[in-house]
């Protein structure tokens, strides 16, 4: 494939994209919540995980600690896959069609700082009864399993 279809090539619409996700957590029943801003992919002012496409060559843990470096400033403390999901969407019109590896992702609440303020507005914890809104369209996925697992209460 010539250099140039590769650079029009997008995840998520002319191919399945693949993403690492992190539900991160506390580990006393809080999760980290980012506010997706204007510069984000979509979504704009909806409230999401950390987690990002999956560069060709990189394994799925290097995502997430590259996610969690350039989102939240920190690094994990402890990583344990939960589930993958499928995410099918729309976005201006155009199906997408994500595959997501979902991640439990333990850090010190206190090294975590917004990373990428272009494309979160903030960031927050939270727990299962004050969760923000509006909510991002695929986060009840993640809500179920990370309340099953027993991190989120």
């Amino acid at each position: 494939m010539s250099e140039n279809l590769k650079n029009q090539s997008q995840k998520g619409f002319d191919h399945i994209g693949v993403s690492a996700c992190a539900i991160v957590h506390d580990g006393l029943g809080k999760i980290l919540m980012m506010k997706r801003g204007t510069k984000a992919r979509d979504e704009h002012g909806r409230w999401d995980i950390c987690g990002g496409g999956i560069d060709f060559g990189e394994t799925v843990h290097d995502t997430l600690k590259r996610e969690l470096k350039e989102e939240l400033c920190t690094t994990a403390l402890n990583i344990e896959f939960l589930t993958a999901y499928e995410a099918l969407r729309e976005y201006h019109g155009q199906k997408t069609h994500w595959i997501a590896l979902l991640h439990a992702v333990r850090v010190d609440p206190e090294n975590v700082k917004l990373g990428e303020p272009h494309k979160f507005d903030e960031i927050g914890w939270f727990n299962s009864d004050n969760l923000p809104s509006p909510l991002h369209s695929q986060f009840q996925k993640a809500k179920d399993v990370a309340i099953a697992a027993g991190i989120l209460v």
